[in-house]
């Protein structure tokens, strides 16, 4: 895959790319390997929710190629991805599309400069791009696993041999008078003059292998590190003044391209003159690295929903952000705290932990959530001073216990442990402290939309039929399945009623709306479905339609009724504004079922819903479905009902077909809406 990567961004003329692959879960993405990019921007996108917005999750749902032409675009179309690399630069993602599944993503970016729009022919190349790394991925024979960490690689290649001797370029450099150093993609010093050491204030040696803004004190400043991050993703030369304590003011520019970047230092003249983009030692601060990640993971949390998506970001996205490898996060519950989610350590030791009271004595917890303080811990011996048993619970050996506070009340806590000993510096407890300011209220919103959400489901799953009815000579499957992630409940549902030993009703629809109020409608329609049961289709219908009428719902309801005659192998159908059903008649092609709708329930009383009567005899396959099953953002609608209709003709049985429906629909899963499938199969009675 490196080799792929490599070779794609080379062909295209990008700065730089990578590969996400789907982990095993199936919920996010992993950055397996990529080339380019600064290793700072690499931790910051590590792992990405497959439900994010941002383009590289979006070409994965959608399966379909993702460009964003310019920074004004990604402000409009991805604001938190805009927010945490603020640069001008193009992007483009494509799916890494197999023969039976995706695999991940592909994306490359393009320097300041490039085209913003990107041709018809463009777009194909770059789909054509992820099927064939897609088949590398397959050509393997084997799972792949996204590793833990990424394998960063540069553009270039080694350079080809040149007649000359090793240190000329050097000797070179050595009789101008400016300064020269060369940087690495990561920021590191590979290469400097005796002239720039000298203009730096610090021998060559001690500078070789550090980042100039870590080994300068007086660089050490955001603005340094953002022009950097800026030449490395835009491509373009960048040069600002510094001030060198007491009163030497450097010009310092910056060359990059895609193995690193050239840097000349140069000693301002003391004559009047506007030190251009002056960069002086007052602006300290936490680094910008350390400033754009918690950008990022601020727009990240504003996108959580539940308690789960909360310990999804911290373990994927804070851990490796602050070079953490384990995570406990709690909830204050009735004076205890119960354990919400952790990753890193064993059952045993949540076990132990889950439950202590908030004024615990055992670990720091309870302390820094009682007085709303985050507590520190570089190393076993630190924390043992005031917590002697703390440390041999875990066998971690550095903490940092965050307090969850908001609108001063206590949330919970966040422990961030680490298996070394660590050294929290000033920038990482200031960029910690505020962390847990935005965990807190993301923690917050989530428990009570956990909460409400439990109550919501609680209703709708007794209010679904939990078993069907059977009935000779038909075969039934169904399955509800809810949205993936950021809506309510649903008000989708389905039923079958027997309404003798030869006949039966089968009904599905789909309440407006994703609440409380939508669910309960849903009960209160299947009610009135049954009490009509057994009259003709558009009677059952016209009969709800007044029930929902004297409701006055301020809702509006799509249903499909079906009444099965097996005796005498026929189905009449009524519709009021549902999507058709899928049929299969054996010897016959299968297609969608094209019934004479009516209007939605809801919109008036006395409205007429026209009957259509089929044949069903044996081997006939009816599926019934809400439209969650078939709106699937970037693809054609009639593309994937017939999709979904060719798998009825298939050897599977009922069970299993029903499960095949969805996946064909959702391979991924996270459907943006819910889905309800009812499935009947005529057989010999």
């Amino acid at each position: 895959m490196t080799e792929a990567l490599v070779l794609a961004v080379r062909r295209s003329g990008a700065s730089g790319g990578g590969i996400y692959l789907v982990d095993e879960t199936g919920r996010s993405l992993r950055l397996t390997v990529g080339c380019g990019l600064p290793g700072d921007v690499a931790v910051s996108w590590w792992q990405v929710p497959v439900t994010a917005s941002v383009p590289v999750a979006d070409a994965f749902r959608e399966g379909r190629v993702v460009w964003v032409g310019s920074q004004e675009e990604m402000v409009r179309s991805y604001p938190q991805t805009a927010a945490a690399l603020p640069y001008q630069y193009a992007l483009a993602s494509t799916p890494l599309s197999g023969r039976s599944r995706c695999w991940g993503t592909l994306f490359l970016i393009w320097p300041a400069g490039h085209s913003g729009r990107a041709s018809p022919r463009e777009m194909r190349d770059f789909a054509a791009l992820g099927r064939r790394v897609a088949r590398v991925i397959e050509g393997a024979g084997r799972a792949f696993r996204p590793p833990h960490e990424p394998h960063m690689t540069p553009v270039d290649g080694p350079a080809d041999d040149v007649a000359v001797s090793a240190h000329a370029p050097a000797d070179l450099l050595e009789r101008l008078p400016e300064g020269f150093v060369a940087l690495d993609l990561e920021g590191r010093v590979t290469f400097i003059t005796s002239r720039a050491a000298s203009l730096l204030g610090r021998r060559g040696g001690r500078l070789l292998g550090t980042r100039p803004w870590q080994s300068l004190p007086w660089m050490d400043q955001v603005l340094v590190e953002d022009h950097y991050r800026t030449a490395v993703i835009t491509r373009e030369s960048v040069g600002f003044t510094v001030l060198r304590p007491p009163d030497t003011w450097l010009d310092i520019e910056l060359h990059p391209d895609s193995s690193g970047i050239s840097v000349r230092v140069t000693a301002r003249g003391s004559e009047p003159g506007d030190p251009p983009r002056t960069v002086s030692p007052a602006a300290t601060g936490a680094s910008v690295g350390r400033l754009y990640q918690l950008v990022h993971l601020a727009a990240a949390l504003t996108d959580v929903v539940g308690v789960q998506d909360v310990v999804d970001l911290v373990a994927v996205q804070i851990l490796p952000a602050f070079g953490a490898d384990g995570m406990v996060l709690s909830a204050a519950d009735a004076g205890r705290l119960r354990i919400m989610g952790h990753h890193g350590y064993d059952p045993e030791t949540i076990q132990r932990l889950d439950g202590l009271p908030v004024d615990t004595g055992l670990t720091p917890a309870g302390e820094a959530l009682l007085r709303g303080v985050p507590l520190f811990f570089s190393d076993p011996d630190e924390l043992a001073r005031d917590y002697p048993a703390a440390p041999r619970i875990s066998g971690k050996q550095s903490w940092a216990f965050l307090p969850l506070v908001s609108d001063a009340r206590p949330v919970g806590c966040c422990i961030l442990t680490y298996s070394r000993p660590h050294t929290f510096t000033a920038d990482d407890r200031a960029v910690l402290t505020s962390l847990g300011g935005l965990l807190a209220q993301a923690l917050d919103r989530a428990l009570l939309y956990d909460a409400k959400l439990d109550l919501a489901r609680t209703l709708q799953q007794a209010l679904l039929p939990r078993r069907l009815p059977t009935l000779s000579g038909l075969e039934v499957a169904a399955r509800y399945l809810p949205a993936g992630h950021g809506m309510d409940v649903g008000g989708d549902f389905y039923d079958l009623i027997r309404l003798d030993a030869s006949t039966a009703a089968a009904v599905i629809g789909d309440v407006q709306g994703h609440n409380m109020a939508a669910a309960a409608l849903m009960g209160q329609v299947r009610t009135a479905v049954h009490a009509s049961a057994g009259a003709r289709p558009d009677e059952v219908l016209s009969r709800t339609n007044r029930v929902l009428a004297d409701l006055e719902p301020d809702l509006l309801v799509s249903c499909l009724y079906a009444h099965i005659d097996l005796a005498r192998g026929q189905i009449c159908l009524a519709s009021a504004g549902h999507v058709p059903p899928l049929l299969h008649r054996p010897g016959e092609r299968p297609g969608v079922l094209e019934i004479e709708p009516g209007p939605l329930l809801g919109i008036g009383v006395d409205l007429p819903y026209p009957i259509t009567t089929v044949p069903m005899p044996p081997g006939t396959i009816l599926a019934l479905y809400t439209d969650g099953l078939v709106e699937v953002p970037g693809t054609d609608l009639d593309r994937m009902t017939s999709g979904l209709a060719q798998l009825l003709t298939g050897p599977s049985r009922l069970a299993r077909l029903v499960d095949e429906l969805i996946h064909h629909s959702w391979p991924h899963g996270q459907p943006t809406d819910d889905i309800a499938v009812l499935l009947l199969e005529a057989g010999e009675s």
